[in-house]
């Protein structure tokens, strides 16, 4: 048995701005026109859809407030607190090994964001129906099940900020209804009510009451 670490103190609730991009502007490699240009964002808590279709820049987006990509004109601000972006499509140092079990890198998740919560993740271990796979390693997992060990982690970390790519792709209908409640901020849910999350998908995903859509075209 894999005993979590224990809750650390809370600090105060992050400023009502959470990151802010005035003027930003991107044009993809070989584009003929920019995917936006003088754009003004700025996010606060809640969640945040970033909505449109394929090639729209929701990616770029969420690459641009994850610090991963610097637009090509423009400037952002960000309050502390970390952004935690976790893509299973990916690469990079935050995701799972092939060889990690969800709870080993939950453990190692847990030293690197101050404000984990471990109430949270059983919460979301739970939610997401990840009893049974915790301590499988990552390369025998589906990609729906590593799209929900990341996204446990994410709504367990206590970060500022929480990027989502495309959240349902590979999920199961009640891994989807948790997600919504999730983004809901219903109470019971494990969600700091301070916290900021951003979802980059094609659709509003029902009933979601976002705190902000914004709109990229189809």
């Amino acid at each position: 048995m894999t005993i979590l670490p224990p809750d650390p103190p809370r600090t105060a609730a992050p400023a009502a701005i959470l990151w802010e991009g005035l003027g930003l502007r991107h044009t993809p490699p070989g584009a003929a026109a920019p995917l936006f240009d003088g754009m003004d964002l700025r996010i606060g808590p809640g969640a945040t859809l970033l909505r449109g279709g394929d090639g729209r820049g929701k990616t770029t987006l969420l690459r641009i407030i994850a610090g991963a990509l610097r637009p090509q004109a423009g400037r952002v601000a960000a309050c502390g607190g970390g952004i935690f972006w976790a893509d299973p499509r990916g690469d990079g140092p935050v995701l799972p090994a092939e060889q990690d079990t969800p709870v080993d890198w939950w453990a190692g998740q847990a030293q690197r964001w101050p404000e984990w919560s471990a109430q949270a993740l059983a919460l979301h271990i739970d939610g997401f129906g990840l009893a049974g796979h915790t301590g499988k390693r990552m390369e025998q997992l589906s990609t729906g099940t590593r799209r929900k060990v990341l996204l446990a982690a994410g709504f367990a970390c206590g970060a500022t900020l929480v990027l989502v790519d495309e959240p349902i792709a590979g999920l199961d209908r009640p891994s989807v209804d948790y997600l919504r409640k999730l983004l809901s901020g219903l109470p019971g849910a494990g969600v700091p009510r301070a916290q900021g999350v951003v979802v980059a998908h094609y659709d509003a995903l029902g009933s979601v009451p976002w705190a902000q859509v914004v709109e990229l075209g189809d």
